[in-house]
């Protein structure tokens, strides 16, 4: 998971601030200390850390922080504010041109996820009824051209190409008079790159520039290259041009040096991260909510954001009037447990409750299996048995855990807790019909409190 270990390690010396009443010029020293390990070790450029603890020292030493109430929750609250700074400040969207089409420059080095990048991208703005084209214009990496016609074909947006001969400032210029005669209003234009920034490279960049003016140009950097992502950045910067950068493979990072560095070396802003390989992966970026996540603060937004695009409203009706119903079956129970995986991972979503980051998602027993088992086991029943569970006895339960590869023992549980959600959906119908007394009560974290977590 992305700033794992940063924010364990941040979230342990807040917690030893917070656990004293009063807090001396030593104290925050030694905390800020600490913090500019933890930092140097997720690869956050030093240059950065040193500015970065140095704000936060001032302030917290220079202001009436130590003399009031909660001066530990002060200095987090401080450090919080610092990184969403560093970070940015707040969203910078992609930015449209007056007259359509607007162009985009998709640009990186090879391996960074340039080609997949143009097709989330263009997937996110056709969701928001733009209409986009793709133009190929890598014509040196083998099948370059064909990856990018298969992710065109993965979204469902048209590619343009001229093959591997054509000089590549031609093709995007053909590309884009392409677009205007069939009416799309966005051009995304995947670009070559190389093994490492050379003047070949940056020279075919510049005559493509000047053959398109792009909108913008958006540099793809690998999170998982730490401190060269940022030293790419910074060159392509100087000796390009940039507008904005996407930071591919952030969920295969657990340091996260690259997204927190970028911004502040470059000056320019982070549009959006890649969080894995699917559409709904590629995820806008906002400092706000990234460092409230990094400092156990939980993200709200972006999991009722994710909730949004993954559960169906239609389906979410139908799930009500089946619960007000008691009419709740193992179909719809499968059903909402893939709504869920369509979320992402369950640490990741832990992740975004306020107060389970960090330590405490290490030390929760979270099975990311367990869904997939579950499906295992559902699938492995006839529709009857899914829609009406008691008629299960010993020799169907048998039957089912041969057939799913798991063991009676997790059918039975299964079966259990399947019972208690209904018995808990019963008690929340009927203190929303006003019936009803008890209150419902379920947590999170404990194994087997919520259901096979």
């Amino acid at each position: 998971m992305a700033f794992e270990n940063l924010g364990e390690k941040l979230q342990n010396v807040f917690k030893q601030l917070r656990s004293k009443g009063k807090l001396t010029e030593k104290d925050v020293k030694d905390a800020m200390r600490e913090v500019r390990l933890a930092l140097l070790e997720a690869d956050v450029n030093f240059k950065i850390v040193k500015k970065f603890v140095n704000n936060v020292t001032e302030k917290a030493i220079g202001g009436d922080i130590l003399e009031g109430l909660n001066p530990g929750q002060q200095v987090v609250k401080l450090v919080h504010e610092e990184m969403i700074d560093m970070m940015g400040g707040s969203q910078s969207k992609l930015t449209f041109a007056s007259k359509p089409p607007t162009v985009y420059m998709m640009v990186g080095l090879q391996g960074a996820g340039k080609t997949t990048g143009c097709g989330k991208i263009a997937g996110i703005l056709r969701k928001q009824n733009k209409r986009p084209l793709l133009v190929a214009c890598d014509i040196y990496r083998p099948a370059a051209i064909k990856q990018l016609q298969i992710v065109g074909k993965t979204y469902d947006i048209p590619v343009f190409t001229m093959g591997d001969k054509e000089d590549p400032a031609d093709i995007a210029k053909a590309g884009l008079d392409h677009a205007i005669a069939n009416n799309n209003d966005v051009v995304i234009v995947d670009t070559a790159g190389r093994l490492h920034i050379d003047e070949d490279l940056m020279d075919e960049l510049r005559r493509m520039k000047e053959a398109l003016r792009p909108q913008e140009i958006l540099l793809v950097v690998d999170a998982m290259t730490g401190q060269d992502a940022v030293n790419v950045a910074e060159s392509f910067s100087e000796t390009l041009g940039i507008d904005g950068i996407i930071v591919s493979k952030l969920d295969s990072d657990t340091r996260g040096g690259a997204v927190l560095s970028v911004r502040a070396v470059t000056g320019k802003p982070v549009k959006f991260v890649g969080m894995g390989e699917k559409l709904e992966d590629m995820e806008p970026f906002y400092p706000d909510r990234m460092a409230s996540r990094i400092l156990g603060m939980g993200d709200v937004l972006s999991l009722i954001d994710k909730a949004q695009q993954a559960f169906d409203e239609k389906q979410a009706v139908e799930l009500e009037q089946k619960i007000r119903q008691n009419t709740f079956n193992l179909e719809d129970f499968l059903e909402q447990m893939q709504q869920i995986k369509k979320m992402g991972s369950i640490k990741d979503i832990l992740g975004m409750i306020p107060g389970m980051g960090g330590a405490q998602i290490s030390e929760a027993d979270v099975d990311e299996k367990a869904i997939t088992h579950v499906e295992a086991i559902i699938y492995s029943m006839t529709p009857e048995e899914r829609r009406n569970p008691t008629i299960l006895n010993g020799s169907r339960k048998k039957r089912i855990a041969a057939g799913s590869g798991r063991t009676i023992q997790e059918v039975n549980r299964l079966l259990k807790q399947f019972t208690e959600m209904q018995k808990m959906m019963k008690q929340f119908t009927g203190m929303a019909g006003g019936s009803g007394k008890k209150k419902g009560k379920f947590g999170i974290g404990k194994k087997g409190a919520f259901p096979f977590f």
